[in-house]
C-alpha cells in the first residue's frame, strides 16, 4: 500500500501537487522572488562582465583580445555541461536546498575567479563557475511558479528572467566601469558577494516545503526530452543566437579601434545592448502571443537584418550606439524558442528548463569563438557582423526544417 501511494504520488504533475499547498502570502512570494531576480542578476553580471573589461583583462594578463573571448567560452562550455548534469543529479533534493547548493557553488566559483593567479587558472575557474548556471534559472523558474496562483506564474518566472536582462542593462556597465576604476577582479567579487545574498535571502525566506518535488524517473524525462521537436528547438537557439555573441563579446574593442572613442564610452555601448535586450525580452513575447512558432522565423530575419548593418554602423559613435539597441533585440529570439521549448517538451520539463539555458550558452561559447576566428585571420573587428548573420540564416534554415516537420504532425492530427 505504502509502495503504491508513493509511485501514484510521484505521477502526480507539480502543478496539481501545488494544489495541496497553501500559497505563501503576498509578502512572502515578493521576498521569494526577489531573492530568485538578485541570484538572476548576480549571473548575468558575471556572466557578461568578461565582455566589458576585456582590454582591462587583456592588459592585466598580458594575453590577447581572442585569449579573453576563450575565457567567455569556458564559461559557458561550463553552463552547458552543467545545466542538464546537475539538475539531474540534484533532481530528487528539496528546491530550497538544490538552490542553496547552487548558489553556494557559484559565490565560491567567482570567487576563485578574482584570485585566479594567471590566466590558465582563469579558464578553469570561469568554467567551474558557469557549472550552477543553467540548474538555477530552470530550478528558480520552477519554483518562482510554484509559490504563485495559476494566473501569475507566467509573471512570476519572467522575474527570475528579469535579473538576467537587468544584469545587461545595469549590472554589466556598473561591473565595467567598475573594473576600470580599480581592476577587474572587483567585478567578480561583486558578484561573490550578489550570490552569497542570494543564499543568504533564500535561506530566510523560501520555506523548505513551499514548492512540491515530484519525483520523476529520470528515464522517463529523458525519454521525453529525446524527441526530434525538441532538439529542433535547441538547434536554433545554439545557431541562430550565436550571432549575438559573436558581437556582443567584442564590442568594448570594436568601440576603442573601429569606432575609435575612449574606454569611458564601453558602459555606454554595453547599456545600450542591455536597453535592447529589455526591449526584446518584452517584444519576444508578445510577437509569440500573436505569431506562435513564426515569432522565431521574425526574430531571425531582424536578427540578420541588423547584423549585416554593424559592420557599416560600427564606424561612427551616434550610429553604432543605436545598432547595440538593436542587437540587443536580438534576444526576442530567445524568449520566442524558450516559450515554443515549453510547448514541444512534453513531460520533460525540468530538463528542457535548464537545457534552453545551456543551448543559450552553447551560442555564447560558439559566438565569441568564431568570431574571433575571423578576427583572428585579419578580417577585422566588424566581421563579428558578417559572422553573426550567417549564423543568424543558419538558424533561419533550421526554422523552417522545424515547421515543416510541425506542420506534418498537425495535418496527421486534423486527418
Amino acid at each position: 500500500m505504502h509502495d503504491n501511494a508513493r509511485m501514484n504520488r510521484e505521477s502526480v504533475p507539480e502543478t496539481v501537487l501545488r494544489e495541496n499547498l497553501p500559497l505563501p502570502t503576498r509578502r512572502a512570494r515578493a521576498l521569494i522572488l526577489t531573492a530568485l531576480t538578485i541570484g538572476g542578476f548576480a549571473i548575468g553580471t558575471s556572466e557578461f562582465a568578461s565582455m566589458g573589461l576585456m582590454p582591462n583583462m587583456v592588459a592585466a594578463l598580458h594575453v590577447d583580445e581572442q585569449h579573453i573571448g576563450r575565457v567567455i567560452s569556458a564559461y559557458a562550455a561550463g553552463v552547458v555541461i552543467g545545466a542538464p548534469l546537475l539538475a539531474m543529479l540534484g533532481g530528487k533534493l528539496k528546491r530550497k536546498t538544490l538552490l542553496l547548493v547552487l548558489m553556494g557553488f557559484y559565490t565560491l566559483g567567482n570567487l576563485a575567479t578574482a584570485l585566479a593567479p594567471g590566466y590558465h587558472a582563469l579558464l578553469l575557474f570561469r568554467f567551474i563557475a558557469g557549472l550552477p548556471h543553467g540548474a538555477y534559472f530552470g530550478v528558480a523558474s520552477l519554483v518562482a511558479a510554484g509559490v504563485s496562483a495559476p494566473h501569475e506564474r507566467g509573471k512570476a518566472v519572467s522575474m527570475t528572467m528579469f535579473g538576467l536582462t537587468l544584469a545587461i542593462l545595469v549590472g554589466n556597465p556598473f561591473s565595467t566601469w567598475l573594473g576600470q576604476q580599480f581592476t577587474w577582479r572587483v567585478a567578480f567579487e561583486l558578484v561573490s558577494a550578489l550570490a552569497l545574498l542570494t543564499v543568504a535571502l533564500i535561506a530566510l525566506f523560501l520555506p523548505i516545503d513551499a514548492v512540491p518535488t515530484p519525483q520523476v524517473r529520470l528515464q522517463d524525462e529523458l525519454r521525453a526530452f529525446n524527441r526530434l521537436p525538441v532538439w529542433q528547438s535547441l538547434a536554433i537557439g545554439v545557431i541562430g543566437f550565436a550571432g549575438f555573441f559573436a558581437v556582443f563579446s567584442y564590442l568594448a574593442p570594436t568601440l576603442l579601434y573601429v569606432t575609435h572613442v575612449s574606454k569611458a564610452w564601453i558602459p555606454f555601448g554595453l547599456s545600450a545592448i542591455g536597453l535592447g535586450c529589455v526591449i526584446g525580452n518584452i517584444a519576444g513575447g508578445w510577437l509569440f502571443d500573436r505569431l506562435g512558432f513564426r515569432a522565431v522565423a521574425v526574430s531571425l530575419l531582424w536578427a540578420i537584418a541588423v547584423l549585416l548593418l554593424f559592420p557599416l554602423a560600427a564606424h561612427s559613435l551616434w550610429t553604432v550606439l543605436p545598432m547595440a539597441v538593436m542587437i540587443g533585440m536580438m534576444i526576442a529570439l530567445s524568449i520566442a524558442v524558450q516559450t515554443h521549448l515549453m510547448d514541444v517538451a512534453g513531460e520533460a520539463q525540468t530538463l528542457a528548463a535548464t537545457s534552453n539555458h545551456a543551448a543559450f550558452n552553447t551560442a555564447n561559447a560558439l559566438g565569441p569563438l568564431l568570431g574571433g576566428m575571423a578576427i583572428s585571420a585579419g578580417w577585422g573587428w566588424t566581421s563579428t557582423g558578417y559572422v553573426g548573420a550567417a549564423m543568424a540564416a543558419l538558424g533561419l534554415l533550421l526554422y523552417a526544417w522545424a515547421q515543416r516537420d510541425l506542420r506534418r504532425v498537425q495535418l496527421a492530427a486534423m486527418a
